[in-house]
């Protein structure tokens, strides 16, 4: 390659990344990422049962993991010769 696409090319990735660091430092800035209301309104409008209801269809997925392993552990048996 030429030194001149070299150059054009860590001049080009240079500017793009400070570019990205300036975007990242803004939105800090700014409050771009501050949510505040997120954690009190999912604790306000989530109730007892909403959290039952979660914590079941973990429970089920974690039970069908659990027996596609047994399912699997079966199906490659192999007896001792």
């Amino acid at each position: 390659m030429s030194d001149n696409i070299i150059i054009l090319m860590l001049t080009i990735s240079t500017f793009l990344g400070a570019l990205g660091l300036w975007a990242l430092l803004w939105g800090l800035k700014s409050g771009q990422f501050n949510d505040q209301s997120k954690f009190l309104d999912t604790a306000r409008f989530d109730s007892e049962e909403d959290y039952r209801d979660a914590v079941m269809m973990e429970q089920k997925k974690k039970d069908a993991i659990k027996r596609k392993k047994e399912k699997e552990k079966e199906k490659n048996y192999m007896p001792n010769d």
